[in-house]
C-alpha cells in the first residue's frame, strides 16, 4: 500500500518549479525563458526552472547554459540522448523540489500569462492539480486533428477518463508529483498517468498560441508512434479486440459450415473457389493483425522486465554554477 505524503502548506511565498522539456530549441529557447520569467518575476511568484534537454543536437544546450549563467533560479538537464518527451518530463518532475511544480512547453504556446491563475488556483481554491484544457487548438493540420480526436476517443471508451482537450500544461501540488514518482513503468505516457492519479483537479481554458519559432519536431510517424504507445500503456483493450474478434470469427464459422452442410446434403454444393479465397485472405489478415497487437504488449513486457532506466543525465548545472 503506498500512502501520500502530508499535505502541502499552502502560502504566499511557495515554491514553484517549472520543468520544461526542451528539444532543438536553441533558436528560441532563451527568449521563453526570459518571457516566462517576467510573468513570474511581475507576479511576485517565487520560482525555480528544471530545463531538460532532451538530447538535441543543435545550440541549445549552450542556449541554456548562457540561460543558467549567473541565475541561481535556473537548474539544466542534459540526457545522454534523445529519449523522448515523455522521459524528459520524468526526469524534470523527479529533480523539481517545489511546493508545485508546473509542467510546460518551451516554445510558448502554453501561454505564460495564465500561470498566475494556476497558482492563484492551487493557493487559494485548495485543488491539487489545475489542468490546461485547450480551448482552442490552434491552426493545426486537418489529419491531425481528426487523428488525436479518434486517439481521444479510444482513450475515452477503454478508461472512462476523457483526455479529449487536455495537453501537458499543468499545476500539481507536490504530493501529486510524489504519487506520480512512484509509477514504476518504463513505458511512460505523462498525461494518461497523471489523469490516472486522481486528486482534487480544476480546469482552466486556454488557446494554443502560435508557435515563437521553428517548426513542430512531432512527424507524423511520432504522432502515430506516440498513439500506440500511449494506448498500449495505458489500456489492455486492444487485447479484448482480439478476443472479440475471435468470438465473430467463430459465430461465422459456425454460419458458413451450417450452410454448406446444407448446400451438400441438398444436393446444390458449389465449388466456391472465390468465398474460400475471400475467407482464407480475410482469416490470414485477423491472424497476423493480432499476432502483431500481441508482440506490442509482448515487447513492453520485455521492456518492463529488463528495467532499464528510464533516461541517463550526462550533464547537471545547479542554477547559478560557475561551470555554466
Amino acid at each position: 500500500m503506498i500512502t501520500v505524503d502530508k499535505p502541502t502548506v499552502r502560502k504566499p511565498d511557495a515554491l514553484l518549479s517549472v520543468v520544461i522539456p526542451v528539444y532543438q530549441e536553441g533558436s528560441h529557447i532563451g527568449n521563453s525563458i526570459r518571457t516566462i520569467e517576467n510573468v513570474l518575476k511581475d507576479n511576485r511568484i517565487v520560482y525555480e526552472f528544471i530545463l531538460v534537454d532532451d538530447g538535441s543536437t543543435d545550440n541549445t544546450w549552450n542556449e541554456l547554459k548562457k540561460s543558467a549563467y549567473g541565475n541561481d533560479k535556473i537548474s539544466i538537464i542534459r540526457l545522454s540522448r534523445n529519449f523522448g518527451k515523455e522521459s524528459a518530463l520524468c526526469a524534470g518532475l523527479e529533480y523539481a523540489g517545489g511546493d508545485m511544480v508546473l509542467v510546460m512547453d518551451g516554445d510558448l504556446q502554453h501561454p505564460p500569462e495564465i500561470i498566475p491563475d494556476m497558482v492563484s488556483i492551487w493557493l487559494n481554491e485548495g485543488y491539487d492539480v489545475v489542468e490546461g484544457i485547450k480551448h482552442s487548438r490552434g491552426k493545426e493540420n486537418i489529419i491531425y486533428r481528426l487523428c488525436a480526436k479518434f486517439f481521444y476517443f479510444l482513450i475515452y471508451k477503454s478508461s472512462d477518463i476523457n483526455l479529449g482537450k487536455a495537453s501537458d500544461f499543468k499545476l500539481m501540488d507536490r504530493k501529486v508529483v510524489e504519487a506520480w514518482k512512484t509509477l514504476p513503468e518504463r513505458a511512460i505516457f505523462f498525461r494518461g498517468m497523471s489523469a490516472w492519479l486522481g486528486f482534487s483537479r480544476k480546469e482552466i481554458k486556454f488557446d494554443v498560441a502560435k508557435r515563437v519559432n521553428g517548426k513542430t519536431k512531432w512527424s507524423l510517424f511520432r504522432l502515430i508512434r506516440l498513439a500506440v504507445n500511449a494506448i498500449t500503456s495505458y489500456t489492455s483493450m486492444p487485447l479484448h479486440c482480439i478476443t472479440l474478434l475471435g468470438v465473430i470469427m467463430f459465430f461465422g464459422a459456425l454460419l458458413m459450415g451450417i450452410q454448406t452442410l446444407f448446400m451438400k446434403l441438398s444436393g446444390r454444393a458449389s465449388d466456391g473457389f472465390t468465398t474460400v479465397i475471400l475467407l482464407q485472405l480475410i482469416i490470414g489478415s485477423a491472424i497476423m493483425t493480432s499476432l502483431g497487437i500481441i508482440g506490442i504488449y509482448l515487447t513492453k513486457i520485455y521492456k518492463e522486465v529488463k528495467a532499464r532506466p528510464r533516461y541517463l543525465i550526462s550533464d547537471y548545472i545547479r542554477g547559478g554554477d560557475d561551470k555554466c
